[in-house]
């Protein structure tokens, strides 16, 4: 779900895939719904791409996104929460406890406040990576056929 809603720079907002051109892509904006050319020359990052900064592996924006919505059951998050950084730093530690406190600025975690907020009142409730559970799905389809050639092997 995350791979199609990207983040422009320079413009403000999130932005849902619509197609592809040549040297640009068409994107719908998801607060107001209009549909722009967004180019080559932009930066254009998939929030599927993106992952923080932890004490050991980087976490998926997917499964941060999972914590906040299980934290907040769903509802917008408090303007509250980022007004002051010691705010930003509690909140977060709550959602990800062994975040790397000095890659993840207080503008990442604001950020990450934002988008939260833009994807629930777009409808969005889900945050896994589809893709990665069909091919999750997949390796275990093929697995099982695997294991059955090996089974009718053994047997002659």
């Amino acid at each position: 779900m995350l791979k199609k809603i990207l983040s422009i720079s320079g413009r403000p907002g999130l932005f849902k895939l619509i197609s592809y051109g040549k040297n640009l892509v068409i994107v719908e904006g998801l607060s107001d719904g209009k549909r722009i050319p967004a180019h080559s020359r932009d930066k254009i990052i998939s929030l599927g791409d993106i992952a923080i900064y932890t004490s050991g592996d980087e976490v998926p924006l997917s499964k941060v996104l999972e914590n906040v919505f299980n934290k907040f059951e769903g509802k917008q998050i408090d303007a509250q929460v980022s007004k002051t950084p010691d705010s930003l730093k509690k909140f977060f530690l709550e959602i990800l406890p062994d975040y790397d406190q000095e890659r993840v600025h207080n503008s990442d975690i604001k950020k990450l406040i934002n988008w939260y907020n833009l994807l629930i009142a777009a409808g969005y409730t889900s945050f896994k990576d589809e893709e990665k559970e069909e091919g999750e799905a997949k390796e275990g389809e093929e697995a099982t056929e695997a294991d059955k050639k090996d089974e009718a092997a053994d047997a002659k």
